[in-house]
Order: C-alpha cells, then structure tokens, then sequence
C-alpha cells in the first residue's frame, strides 16, 4: 500500500527541479530576446549615424555649390558691367571719330568750294567790257571736277529718252516733237552719289505732236 501510495504522489524534489528547468527556460528566451533587442537598436542607431554622416555630407557640397554659384553669378555680373562700360565707351570713341572724320570731309568740301569761290570773284572783277564767259566756264569746270572727286554725278537726261521715276521729277507735259511720254527739255539738272538720288533733274514730257 505504501508503494502504490508513493506511485500515486510525484516527488517533491523532481516537481522542484522541473520549476527549476522552466524557470531557467523563460530566463534564458528573456536574456535571448534582450540581446536581440540590443542588437536591433544598436543596428538602427548605426543606420541612423550612417544617414546623419550622408546627410550632413550632401548639405555640406550644397552649402559648398551654393557659395561657387554666388561666387560665379558675382563674376559674372561683374563682367557684365565692365563689358557694358567698355562698349559705351567704344560708342563714344567710334561717335568722336565719326564727328572728326565728318568734319574733315566737310572742311576739305568747303576748302575746294572756296577755290571755285575765288574764281567767280575773279570773273566779276574783270573790267566791265571784258567777256567773262572764260572765266565762268573755267569755274564751272573746276567744279564738275570737285563733285566727280566726291563720286557725284549730274543727271542730264536726252530730249527722247524714256522718264525714269526714280531720278527725273516731271514738271509738266508739253507739246514737242519727242515721241510722247518722253523727255522734252530739260529744266533743271539732278545730282547722283554712290548711286542714291540726290536731287533728280526737272524735266518736261512730251504730249506728242
């Protein structure tokens, strides 16, 4: 009886040691799970550091472009004055050469047309029976000579020749022998230079007869 009675009751000391085994059991998966809870915040705190040193590096370069392009943009607009400064000046220059060559031209115009000048006074103080038709034409010739030099030419068109609109001015049309719708007479002489009108000659036109 007493044997069936120890069969029918555990051992004190084996319930005590199987405690003992799951106590150290759940220990062992609480130290487990702590230490894998370590190693996660550790890991991130890692990744963390990682993205922080990244980050800091991209601010950094930008900070660093930012700087060249201020640096750059500075440069650029300090260029973009001097070159503008530098150009007014060349307008200034290239205006204060054109004004001195254009008095030149004028003054040697004007040194020429004095010569021509001289010669009608000279015609004019010839005696009063004296013909001064030489003289007139001697000054009329260094004159043609004086607006060749200066690449002018008269517009003297020929009684029958077709109008040209752009270098003869029709004053009126009148009865002529010329075909009609041509060049009668000639009223007044035009001038030409370097191919630009300067005054196109008066002409009459004819109705036919």
């Amino acid at each position: 009886m007493s044997e069936e009675a120890d069969a029918g009751h555990d051992d004190p000391e084996d319930a005590t040691d199987a405690a003992g085994d799951a106590a150290g059991t759940d220990a062992r998966q609480e130290s487990t799970e702590r230490d894998g809870d370590d190693v996660t915040e550790t890991a991130l705190a890692d990744e963390v550091a990682k993205y922080d040193d990244a980050l800091a590096a991209e601010v950094a370069a930008l900070e660093r472009e930012a700087v060249e392009s201020t640096e750059r943009v500075e440069e650029l607009e300090s260029s973009l004055r001097r070159t503008k400064a530098d150009f007014q000046n060349y307008k200034k220059r290239a205006k204060k050469r054109q004004e001195q060559e254009k008095a030149r031209a004028t003054e040697s115009l004007v040194s020429r047309l004095t010569e021509v000048r001289d010669n009608l006074v000279r015609a004019l103080d010839q005696e009063e029976d004296v013909d001064i038709r030489p003289g007139v034409e001697s000054t009329l010739e260094t004159f043609d000579r004086i607006l060749a030099e200066e690449n002018v030419e008269v517009i003297d068109p020929e009684s029958g020749q077709e109008v040209d609109p752009e270098r003869h001015e029709v004053m009126m049309r009148v009865d002529s022998e010329q075909p009609e719708g041509t060049i009668a007479d000639v009223y007044k002489q035009g001038y030409e230079m370097a191919d630009k009108v300067i005054e196109a000659a008066q002409v009459t036109v004819s109705d036919g007869e």
